[in-house]
C-alpha cells in the first residue's frame, strides 16, 4: 500500500486537539497538552494497537467522514497524522479518531503516524 500519511500534522490539527481535550481536562491542561504535541517528533504505532490502548470502538464504514477520509486517499490526497495523549495506562486521541477509523479499515496492521504525550 502506498504512504497515505503526511509527514506531520497540519497546523489546524492542534487547536482541534486543544478543543477536544478541553472537554476532558481544564483548559489550562488542554492548552499545555497541545502545546506537547506540536513540539513532539512524529512516532509510528499500528492502527490496531492505538485502538486497543484507546479503549475505544471503531466507528461503521459507512460513517461519513470515514467516508470522506477513503475519497481523499483515492484522490490521492494524504491525512495528517494522529494525535494521541497517553493518560493513567490509557491513550486519548486528541486529534484523528476518524483518519485512524478509516485506517483500520484499510488494514489494521497500517503504520500510522501519530504524536504522542504524556499527561
Amino acid at each position: 500500500m502506498e504512504n497515505i500519511w503526511l509527514k506531520e500534522p497540519e497546523d489546524h490539527d492542534f487547536p482541534a486537539a486543544q478543543d477536544y481535550l478541553e472537554l476532558i481536562y481544564e483548559p489550562t491542561e488542554a492548552a499545555k497538552l497541545a502545546k506537547k504535541l506540536k513540539a513532539a517528533k512524529t512516532i509510528i504505532k499500528k492502527s490496531k494497537d492505538i485502538f486497543r490502548a484507546s479503549g475505544l470502538h471503531i466507528l461503521p464504514a459507512d460513517n461519513k467522514h470515514i467516508q470522506a477520509n477513503i475519497q481523499k486517499i483515492v484522490e490521492r490526497k494524504k491525512l495528517s497524522p494522529i494525535l494521541l495523549v497517553r493518560d493513567n495506562g490509557r491513550v486519548v486521541i486528541a486529534d484523528g479518531y476518524h483518519r485512524l477509523c478509516c485506517s483500520y479499515y484499510l488494514t489494521e496492521d497500517l503504520d500510522v503516524p501519530c504524536r504522542l504525550v504524556s499527561r
